[in-house]
């Protein structure tokens, strides 16, 4: 049941942050989003993957690093396009 709850949270996060990512890439516009904010969930994204590595976790880890990944390149975007 863990390993269900875990993935099914761990899907839902990640997807998230998916249509966001897209619209950026695909428009190069990033006026009306927070750069602060994103670096400090890159952080905290990047202490859950680091707990979910302790705790051994796979779809903690795999998630992690997908929303890691799409954080960087907002982050990135956000940095060349303001």
């Amino acid at each position: 049941m863990e390993l269900f709850v875990s993935s099914m949270a761990a899907i839902r996060t990640t997807l998230a942050f998916v249509p966001q990512a897209l619209h950026i890439i695909r428009h190069r516009e990033t006026r009306s989003i927070s750069l602060q904010m994103y670096v400090v969930y890159a952080t905290g994204v990047a202490y859950w993957l680091a707990f979910g590595q302790m705790l051994w976790n796979w779809p903690m880890i795999l998630a992690n690093i997908v929303t890691l990944a799409l954080a960087l390149t907002i982050i990135v975007m956000k940095l060349r396009y303001g």
